[in-house]
């Protein structure tokens, strides 16, 4: 059964001579927490601004509920955005900024905007000023205007840039909140990538307008987990040797590299064995990536991404 709530097909948008976002194809299910992570200008805003009605693409295009083209028309509303900076008036409180798009969108549910205050955190605010919240509360009421409607997607375009960490630990929560008790599936872009590690549960990795890859929590977590990197001139044979000593959590990377999770303590052990058999031990060390290590090296990059 396909349970993706949005598929976006070989997605191209051009500038010129410039290709912003490159033949991307997304696959987001219902109810992920799905981090697109990349660096400035990666083209992750332009793939939020398309997939949100913003922008058009040059090729390709999107299915939302595998629905696509004119037929995704009516399904555009269940999709709730904020993209760059929430459009705010500072002079209004958030509950009339609140009223105001629910005008806006024709929606007169009773109750919503006290509700959504809630939501979010906001609910003691009162009569205070847009203009007098602090960084996180205009975040928190970003993400709230982004609720009104009731979406099934929710599209966060940086929501933590420029926070302090009490600002993020407040939208991470409100994040978890959303999606665990109100079943929204979130699509938030970020080159934060340590703070999306604690919140996603998919990851799409763009670079250059390139989809690099795409992959569950799981995934990535297995691939950034400490463990033995054995470099070696005969990885079948080592394989052989590896498992006489009780070692079966391994895997071949590539032609001379072996990756072992388990007996992390064992590289002398590993390496005399390896000697006895007439197996040259090229390298061995104990390695241990994070997420934004494992970026850079997908990416070929530097730091400060």
């Amino acid at each position: 059964m396909n349970n993706h709530l949005l598929t976006t097909n070989h997605l191209t948008k051009q500038y010129g001579r410039h290709k912003a976002v490159d033949n991307v194809s997304l696959h987001i299910r219902q109810g992920d927490i799905y981090g697109l992570i990349g660096r400035n200008g990666a083209g992750k805003t332009t793939i939020l601004k398309i997939i949100s009605g913003l922008a058009a693409p040059t090729e390709g295009g999107f299915s939302i509920f595998g629905k696509s083209g004119r037929d995704a028309a009516p399904f555009m509303s269940r999709i709730g955005t904020l993209i760059e900076n929430p459009g705010l008036y500072p002079n209004m409180t958030a509950a009339e900024n609140l009223k105001l798009k629910a005008l806006a969108m024709g929606i007169r549910k009773r109750n919503q905007i006290p509700e959504l205050l809630e939501t979010v955190g906001l609910k003691d605010v009162g009569r205070k000023k847009v203009r007098n919240f602090s960084l996180g509360m205009k975040q928190r009421l970003g993400i709230a205007l982004a609720l009104v409607g009731d979406p099934d997607l929710v599209v966060l375009d940086e929501p933590i840039n420029g926070l302090d960490p009490q600002g993020i630990a407040e939208i991470r929560e409100t994040i978890f909140v959303l999606n665990r008790e109100r079943h929204i599936t979130f699509l938030i872009s970020s080159h934060i990538l340590e703070e999306l590690s604690k919140i996603a549960t998919r990851y799409g990795i763009i670079h250059d307008g390139v989809l690099l890859e795409e992959l569950d929590r799981e995934e990535l977590l297995a691939r950034c987990s400490e463990r033995i990197q054995l470099k070696t001139s005969d990885t079948r044979g080592a394989c052989t040797v590896l498992e006489d000593m009780g070692i079966t959590r391994y895997k071949v990377v590539d032609a001379d590299t072996i990756h072992i999770f388990e007996r992390l303590d064992a590289g002398g052990e590993i390496t005399m064995a390896l000697a006895g058999n007439n197996i040259r031990t090229l390298g061995i060390a104990v390695k241990n990536e994070n997420l934004e290590d494992y970026y850079l090296n997908l990416t070929g990059g530097e730091r400060h991404v």
